[in-house]
């Protein structure tokens, strides 16, 4: 029996999460595995029902399952909250933190039949197999921040980066590990040439190399780093780097593959695991049957790669989705001329009907 808690959340979170489930469903009748869902509430909804965006109740049950699958939370409806109540800062964060989960995993892969969907010319990125390891508990985003009052009746904001040698090192681990396991090529991004936190950085991943002779390792400041997966994407490999150049990073690696609505991720390192996709939560198309659930349901695979060892059934979940794609079904977002549009449940239809 694997246990799952389900956090649907906001927009779109609610029609996506339920379509994944019906994919591992299938794939449960299909490969004689069980699994178990439970629901809990996250975000705004959250907010909404109890007061605040991350019950008690979410985190026990997140602690009591096997891993954990995530919609998306947020949206307009909670943007004047004050700061720590607002879905992304007082659900995401404090979710991260309190599970331990100190490492994102964002690929960005370009499916065959999404090439020519790339803004990028197709030889650019046809093949792209690009993994991003984001620190996830540490930098700006968790650091002291406070305001002060200026003699000038204006104010000065203060964001404090930290970074100890122990975080640093866990994920530049996981970094070196997944390297090892693809084609031992590992690429460290920072900003080492003006920020003191990027130079340990950096001093902490060159003395972690010394543990792994057979993986080469390269650095990159962030801003080159940009302009190359614009410029020449398929040079990296495997990528670590801090949380807040991360953040900024993925988003634009995402974009290379066509969609943001294609790109699953998993968060690792503490007491569970949590998929979910990268795309938001897309207010403006939530309830309309137009979310592409393609994410959320490879988010689903990866968990039963990486958290429960299933790489058939991984597989068996990928393939269906190439095969639809091949077949020129598509959802708004990854329309192109000449294809098959679908609606949410439509594409998972398909899918499904994919899987056998």
């Amino acid at each position: 029996m694997y246990k799952i808690a389900l956090l649907p959340g906001d927009g779109i979170g609610p029609e996506i999460v339920p379509q994944a489930v019906r994919v591992l469903q299938v794939i449960g009748e299909k490969y004689q595995r069980q699994f178990e869902f439970k629901t809990a509430l996250i975000g705004g909804a959250a907010y909404d029902a109890t007061g605040h965006p991350l019950p008690e109740e979410t985190l026990e049950l997140c602690r009591n399952s096997d891993a954990v699958l995530l919609g998306a939370v947020g949206g307009p409806k909670w943007d004047n909250l004050e700061p720590q109540l607002r879905p992304e800062r007082g659900a995401l964060l404090p979710l991260r933190k309190k599970l331990g989960l100190y490492a994102n995993l964002r690929p960005a892969v370009v499916n065959p039949a999404l090439a020519e969907a790339s803004p990028l010319k197709e030889e650019l990125v046809s093949g792209l197999d690009v993994m991003i390891i984001r620190e996830l508990t540490g930098g700006l985003y968790f650091g002291e921040k406070h305001r002060e009052n200026l003699p000038d009746g204006g104010q000065k904001a203060v964001e404090t980066l930290e970074y100890t040698t122990q975080e640093v090192e866990r994920v530049a681990r996981l970094g070196f590990e997944m390297a090892r396991k693809r084609n031992k090529k590992l690429m460290s991004v920072d900003k080492a040439n003006v920020l003191e936190s990027s130079k340990l950085w950096r001093e902490v991943v060159i003395k972690l190399a010394e543990e792994y002779p057979d993986v080469e390792l390269s650095h990159m400041y962030v801003d080159n780093c940009a302009m190359q997966l614009v410029r020449n994407p398929k040079q990296f490999d495997v990528m670590v780097t801090e949380n807040m150049f991360g953040d900024i990073l993925t988003d634009l690696a995402s974009q290379l593959t066509g969609s943001i609505g294609m790109l699953p991720s998993a968060s690792l390192g503490g007491e569970v695991a949590l998929f979910e996709p990268i795309h938001g939560s897309a207010p403006d198309i939530a309830g309309q049957n137009l979310a592409n659930p393609i994410a959320t349901i490879l988010s689903a695979a990866m968990m039963l790669r990486v958290t429960f060892g299933l790489d058939t059934e991984a597989a068996a979940i990928e393939q269906a989705v190439n095969q639809v794609l091949a077949q020129g079904y598509r959802t708004g977002d990854i329309m192109q001329p000449d294809k098959t549009q679908l609606g949410t449940v439509e594409m998972t239809d398909a899918i499904i009907k994919a899987l056998g």
